[in-house]
């Protein structure tokens, strides 16, 4: 970790955070790329490791990074925000600008459970860690989701055209490279979802805290984890289906025009020598 990394992310002097005593702030999750590298950035004051959760700031705020290019700030103020973001560009592969943002208010009380508040407030017992780790997750995931549901329906937008001149005129046109950038984005889109993301997989965090299930379990149902990524899947299996179907229909007309231009040339040397005949006044 360099040294404009420790100065962005500053050890606080407190024995503990003030996230477990204050009675509410806010989380903010902000996907800022493709990827981010953490590798390195583990410190004394790490918290954990799945995600990388790091002590942050003066006043107790929490930082967690996640490898699919997402950072989720905990009571952080919005310089001390920028100072991590600004630290954390260089590890960063396929930056977003401007980042997508998402915003959760917390409210603790330890008199109640660990809830959704019908105002969309979540509402935890306590300010701990872990709790905390569940809520970043969540938010994390739900805005990967809102990434790519909009990629998805870009895309859609940009297939639709196609499938429309095939219903009009039978016929795609010459958009075969178009095509292939279509199946390209597709099934980057499924890697990132299935091999980074991992919508459906439950936080490393409970296998250590078995007992904060049922709050993971609300805030899935809340934000829909399971039911949008299944619909992104049978989204994303319609695009591949259409452009593979549009695809092949360019092919198969490219292998008859070239059947053609075949016959063609085939024709033309009969006619050449039919000519050549009649101009020599027959064989022999």
């Amino acid at each position: 970790m360099d040294v404009s990394e420790s100065a962005a992310m500053d050890v606080i002097e407190a024995p503990a955070p003030l996230l477990e005593t204050a009675s509410s702030f806010a989380i903010r999750a902000l996907l800022l790329a493709e990827r981010l590298d953490t590798r390195g950035l583990e410190r004394d004051d790490t918290i954990a490791t799945m995600p990388l959760t790091l002590r942050v700031g003066r006043a107790g705020g929490v930082a967690f990074l996640f490898r699919y290019g997402v950072a989720v700030f905990a009571g952080l103020s919005a310089l001390e925000e920028d100072d991590v973001v600004r630290s954390l560009r260089p590890r960063l592969s396929g930056p977003l600008d401007p980042p997508e943002t998402d915003l959760v208010q917390i409210l603790v009380k330890p008199d109640r459970e660990d809830q959704v508040d019908p105002s969309g407030a979540v509402i935890l017992r306590q300010g701990s860690p872990e709790r905390l780790q569940i809520v970043a997750n969540v938010l994390s995931k739900s805005i990967v989701l809102s990434h790519y549901e909009a990629r998805i329906a870009d895309a859609f937008d940009q297939i639709e055209p196609l499938a429309d001149r095939l219903q009009r005129t039978g016929g795609t046109g010459s958009q075969a490279r178009q095509l292939l950038q279509h199946i390209g984005r597709v099934l980057l889109t499924q890697h990132r979802m299935v091999g980074r993301v991992e919508v459906e997989e439950k936080p490393d965090v409970l296998w250590d805290h078995p007992e904060l299930e049922r709050l993971y379990a609300r805030l899935e149902d809340e934000y829909e984890l399971a039911e949008r990524s299944r619909a992104m899947e049978r989204k994303l299996a319609l695009i591949s289906k259409t452009v593979d179907t549009l695809l092949d229909l360019v092919q198969n007309q490219r292998s008859v025009r070239l059947e053609w231009y075949i016959i063609g040339l085939i024709a033309l040397e009969l006619l050449l020598s039919i000519g050549s005949l009649v101009l020599h006044g027959g064989p022999g």
